[in-house]
């Protein structure tokens, strides 16, 4: 495996990367394709197979990790696993394409310590924990137990940070952008 870039954007849920990645794949200078993950979770809202994740059955993620299918995975939450599939970046350089991927903290160091040269790992940091949980509860889509599990998962991630290429604060969601978009256009440049 071999071509691309690869730029990988991690963050505690709530933090705003989602937003960013979707604002950077709209740079068409910037030549980007979004990373599909495959998901054991059901969907969220309006989320779609094949789209937004490869939704598939905890029983096939484990085929998968046995056939050593994974660039990355991860149990993320008890029976809830996520993982980037080898055949998602071939799938993307074989277009000629960059790859992005809004991914957790674990999986994204796990790809950097993989392609050590091909990946810009960002690290989006979000104001603090209490916004966190302001815009998770504003999201709708979770329970509280859940949000509080992401919350005390949020901690742990933050502590990881420093070892991310770079962070990215996202104190304001349009300077946030315009940071992404100068360090992605750099990185791809260099």
């Amino acid at each position: 495996m071999n071509n691309g870039k690869l730029l990988v954007f991690s963050a505690p849920s709530g933090s705003g990367k989602t937003t960013i990645v979707k604002h950077l794949l709209q740079q068409e200078d910037l030549n980007l394709e979004f990373s599909i993950s495959a998901a054991t979770r059901a969907p969220r809202g309006e989320e779609v197979d094949g789209k937004d994740y490869y939704f598939i059955t905890i029983e096939d993620f484990k085929k998968h990790i046995k056939a050593d299918d994974f660039i990355e995975w991860e149990e993320v939450y008890r029976d809830n696993f996520y993982g980037t599939l080898k055949s998602e970046v071939e799938r993307i350089w074989a277009k000629g394409k960059n790859v992005i991927f809004d991914i957790d903290v674990a999986g994204g160091l796990r790809i950097k310590s993989k392609f050590k040269t091909e990946t810009l790992a960002v690290f989006v940091k979000p104001p603090s924990v209490d916004e966190l949980k302001r815009r998770l509860k504003e999201r709708s889509t979770e329970t509280d137990d859940k949000i509080n599990m992401r919350i005390a998962k949020a901690h742990v991630e933050l502590a990881t940070a420093p070892q991310f290429d770079t962070i990215i604060k996202n104190y304001d969601l349009e300077i946030a952008k315009q940071d992404a978009y100068k360090l992605v256009k750099e990185f791809i440049q260099a």
